[in-house]
């Protein structure tokens, strides 16, 4: 049984000609290469996403469910943004 399977893409012209560049510069020895580097890439990013989801977020979420005297409106947020911002301007 193949390990592999083939598959057939439409990129746009950008796309199609960035992983031209990397084949012909070397970096890649194959168009295939790209692609599954490319994917690679995002495999680490959703693996990425998905542990901190898991680990930050939802601990968050579960210290505001606990404690909903923690949180702070939208209103608080912009205030808070605000003063920042004036504070960083008086400071130039």
């Amino acid at each position: 049984m193949r390990s592999t399977q083939q598959f057939s893409v439409t990129l746009p012209n950008e796309m199609a000609q960035m992983i031209k560049t990397k084949v012909s510069s070397g970096e890649y020895a194959s168009e295939s290469e790209v692609i599954r580097d490319g994917l690679r890439a995002l495999q680490a990013r959703d693996k990425a996403l998905e542990s901190w989801l898991r680990t930050e977020v939802a601990t968050a979420y579960d210290e505001m469910k606990a404690d909903p005297s923690q949180g702070r409106t939208p209103e608080q947020v912009l205030a808070s943004l605000q003063a920042e911002t004036e504070r960083q301007l008086k400071a130039r």
